[in-house]
């Protein structure tokens, strides 16, 4: 089940054009993830008023950090930006469906809207495998759009694996 932006989200107003801006710019770290040997996978975090906060990008491999994924990195710096682990007027967009642990960092920071753009069929806990946003065990309502640029991350992602297999 894929979730819309409700007519009561702060982020009702946004245009599609500034959702696929920000994707794109996720996307542009992926790239950068996948050239240094990790998933493409990016994350940026903007404010209700559409600034840059935070960027994350897949450091995993790079860090040797199993927590090196791009949206806990990104909620790491925009917190420290903002001195504040509430992230309720913030937007998160990212490449690829969260996973559990990340699910959890996105719905402890309480940030306002989640934007991602392509299901994971493996480990998306947001809507494709779980659903932890809507379950009992969260205590955050979390207004989640899903399918942004959506063929154009499944195709940086699907490309990523065929290269990896290759080699």
């Amino acid at each position: 089940m894929k979730t819309t932006i409700s007519e009561n989200s702060a982020f009702f107003g946004i245009k599609y054009e500034t959702h696929c801006y920000w994707m794109k710019q996720a996307l542009i770290l992926a790239k950068k993830a996948s050239d240094m040997g990790d998933v493409p996978v990016g994350a940026v975090i903007i404010d209700d008023q559409g600034n840059l906060i935070a960027e994350g990008l897949n450091r995993k491999e790079q860090n040797h950090d199993p927590t090196g994924h791009a949206e806990i990195i990104a909620i790491r710096k925009a917190t420290e930006k903002l001195r504040s682990w509430h992230l309720g007027h913030c937007i998160l967009y990212v490449t690829l469906e969260p996973c559990i642990m990340c699910s959890g960092a996105i719905i402890q920071s309480r940030l306002g809207l989640l934007v991602y753009g392509v299901d994971d069929p493996k480990s998306g806990t947001i809507r494709t495998v779980l659903n932890i946003p809507d379950s009992v065990a969260s205590n955050h309502r979390l207004s989640v759009l899903s399918g942004i640029l959506e063929n154009e991350c499944r195709q940086q992602i699907q490309d990523w694996f065929k290269k990896k297999r290759k080699i």
